[in-house]
This record gives C-alpha cells, sequence and structure tokens, in this order.
C-alpha cells in the first residue's frame, strides 16, 4: 500500500468515508484554528503540570474529577466548532450508527480484544523503560496518595471522569486531529502521528517517560481508528482503561495505607 496520498478523494477512499473531505484541500486558516487548539492545550498541559496534585488536595477528589470532566467538555465544544469549520460532521466522523445488533457485539469485540493488546504493549514499554524502578515507584505512589479514588462515591466519579475523556478525547485526537493533519499532509499516517504526538504532549503533567507511553497509546489508538474507520471500538476501550486504572489505583492506595506497600 502506498502511503502518499496523491489527492484528498484518494486519502477519503483509504479513511473509508468520502464525505468527510472537500475536494480541494480546505482553505489554510482552518488549519489555523486547529494549531491554535493544539497550542491551546499544550500551554494548559504544561501550565497545570505541577497543580493536579495540589488541587486534588486543597479542594478535593471530587472537586478534581468534577473540574476535569468539565474541561473535557469545554475541549469537546471548542473540537466541534474547529469541526464546523473543516465542515465535519460528528456522526460521521464517529463512524456512524451501528446498523444491526451484531455491529455492536463486533465493536464490542474489537475494542476489549484492542484493550487487552495495548494494555500489554503499555506494560512491556513500562519495564523495558525501567519504570519499575524504585524512583519510579516512589514517584508513581506521589501520584496514587494524590489523584486515586478513596471511597466508593470518588470511583463512581472517576469512572464518570474515565468515559467523558474516553469519548472526548478519541473525538478531538482521532476524529479532528488526525484528519485535519491527514489532510493537510495528504498522508495518513503522518496525520496519525502527529496527532499521536499531540497526544502525548498534551498530557506533560505525567513526565516525560510517560509522555512517551501515551505517544506510543495514542499511535495505537490512531491505526485502530484507520483500520475500522469508526472511533466507536476506540472510545469504548479508552473509557475501559481509564475506569480500571482508577480501580487499580484505588486498590494500591489501601494498600499502600495499610502497609502492605511501602
Amino acid at each position: 500500500m502506498n502511503d502518499s496520498i496523491s489527492s484528498p478523494t484518494a486519502l477519503a477512499g483509504t479513511l473509508g468515508q468520502a464525505s468527510d473531505f472537500a475536494s480541494q484541500r480546505p482553505p489554510l486558516w482552518q488549519y489555523g484554528y486547529t494549531f491554535a487548539l493544539a497550542g491551546l492545550m499544550l500551554f494548559m498541559s504544561y501550565s497545570g503540570a505541577d497543580k493536579q496534585g495540589e488541587f486534588a488536595k486543597r479542594f478535593g477528589h471530587l472537586a478534581f474529577y468534577g473540574v476535569t470532566i468539565a474541561t473535557e467538555m469545554v475541549l469537546l465544544g471548542l473540537t466541534y466548532l474547529g469541526m464546523r469549520f473543516a465542515h465535519m460532521k460528528l456522526r460521521e466522523v464517529v463512524g456512524g450508527r451501528w446498523n444491526t445488533f451484531e455491529d455492536f457485539l463486533l465493536d464490542v469485540a474489537v475494542a476489549f480484544g484492542f484493550w487487552i493488546l495495548s494494555y500489554a504493549v503499555l506494560i512491556g514499554l513500562g519495564y523495558a523503560m525501567h519504570m519499575a524502578s524504585p524512583g519510579a515507584i516512589d514517584e508513581g505512589k506521589k501520584t496514587i496518595q494524590l489523584l486515586a479514588p478513596r471511597s466508593a462515591i470518588e470511583l463512581l466519579l472517576w469512572i464518570c471522569m474515565s468515559t467523558t475523556a474516553g469519548f472526548v478525547e478519541e473525538i478531538v485526537f482521532r476524529g479532528y486531529f488526525q484528519r485535519q493533519f491527514t489532510t493537510l499532509l495528504r498522508n495518513v499516517w503522518l496525520g496519525m502521528l502527529i496527532s499521536a504526538a499531540i497526544f502525548g504532549l498534551s498530557h506533560g503533567y505525567e513526565g516525560k517517560q510517560r509522555m512517551l507511553l501515551i505517544f506510543v497509546y495514542g499511535a495505537m489508538f490512531g491505526t485502530l481508528a484507520i483500520l475500522r474507520k469508526s472511533l466507536r471500538p476506540g472510545m469504548m476501550a479508552h473509557a475501559w482503561h481509564d475506569s480500571f486504572q482508577g480501580i487499580l489505583l484505588m486498590i494500591a492506595q489501601r494498600l499502600i495505607k495499610s502497609g502492605v506497600i511501602k
């Protein structure tokens, strides 16, 4: 398969949704909005890199999770505005509706398989990058103690936050950014990699090593979106992953508190 796309029409055929792309490259000002939105996200990521834990400690986890959900919704609104500028339809970006119940079950199966595979890849990369070293573990304990849910109510709101993030971030990164950079560069895989890079950099508050992991994670989600021609499996897998992380963090927090983990 030739990765270089000679025309937007050929590009649309590769993604399987020709109606999402105009017959000619959109005006440059549309990409100006895309770059501005990406810049805003990166600025917010790095300016608040050391403040998330402080906010949770000062105002409580429920407030932190609630603000995070609100922030995701604002991001979705800004992204939707960019989609309107680029003449994208949200339903088509997501992948349309399920035609049959079997289609839904197939997406669930694909999402579950992808989630297991991506989780295994992240664990393997984590060990390869020595993220299980004593220093990295100590840093992880700080994060657990500051952000982990500690009660059933906090866990429930964490799952709500994770579900919101899973749906919103797939629309933002794999739906909007990936399509915009794909159209700009006339190359599906370059568009995917740039979107994954923005995804990783937007998590600057998690540190350099985890940003690299998140870049790889984003690239896997981008590849899934291209192959499935839909964001639905990625949305489900993303929401499951973040929700499961909350459960693991809650268990780890209790083990630390009880002295089992030192």
